[in-house]
């Protein structure tokens, strides 16, 4: 922060960032299919999504990248890993969420045949989609990947995690300590987008989300 109180992109601020980055496009996202644990690679709009982030993410600084090991995030990882020199490390912990019959499914047969149980999860009620994780057992695999990378950041260092909509809602969620029935209400991320975690007094809090620009200054809040 200068001395105007204004946040210059690239200059280290008040405590530890992280940037929770999805993945870019992929033929699935297209489709509106469930891919959930699929390893679905990048569509050639997916890979110049994830090069025009990089672009900008370059500019923050980071000090770390972690990635899923499904090919989408990690070759989304792979763009900012060449521009800032950094070795993209990978974790299974931060995929997608494992959705069982869900997989593969487009949002309207999921509707069409397991409407119930959608509408439950849409309710903040504890639903194994298609026989997989719980959001919760999502969470706690990984939010501890998140903080275990986080603790090794030096003062005001950065981390960018690449990893997946629902996997990060979760995270945000879990960091963030709220109510697991209340994690819907995040959002959704758009492909390439991100949010963003700053540490501080009080633990984590969101400073961003579903975010395709660098950050502005924020006049008028307790920053």
């Amino acid at each position: 922060m200068s001395a105007t109180g204004e946040v210059t992109a690239g200059k280290p601020g008040r405590g530890r960032r992280v940037i929770l980055w999805r993945h870019g496009q992929t033929a699935w996202n297209v489709e509106r299919r469930f891919q959930g644990s699929t390893d679905v690679e990048l569509t050639g709009t997916g890979v110049a999504q994830a090069r025009r982030a990089a672009g900008l993410l370059v500019h923050l600084r980071p000090d770390a990248i972690v990635a899923s090991d499904l090919a989408r995030a990690a070759n989304t990882a792979a763009e900012l890993s060449v521009l800032t020199g950094l070795e993209v490390t990978l974790e299974e912990g931060l995929r997608e969420t494992y959705a069982g019959v869900w997989q593969g499914l487009t949002h309207e047969e999921i509707i069409a045949r397991y409407g119930d149980e959608y509408a439950a999860w849409k309710r903040g009620e504890p639903v194994r989609r298609g026989g997989g994780e719980l959001e919760t057992e999502v969470a706690d695999r990984a939010a501890p990947v998140v903080l275990r990378h986080a603790e090794k950041l030096p003062e005001d260092g950065t981390l960018v995690v690449v990893s997946h909509g629902g996997t990060i809602r979760t995270t945000i969620g879990r960091l963030l300590g709220l109510e697991p029935h209340s994690w819907e209400s995040l959002g959704g991320l758009t492909n390439c987008c991100w949010s963003v975690l700053g540490e501080g007094a009080r633990g984590w809090r969101l400073l961003e989300h579903n975010a395709g620009t660098l950050p502005e200054p924020v006049i008028g809040d307790d920053v």
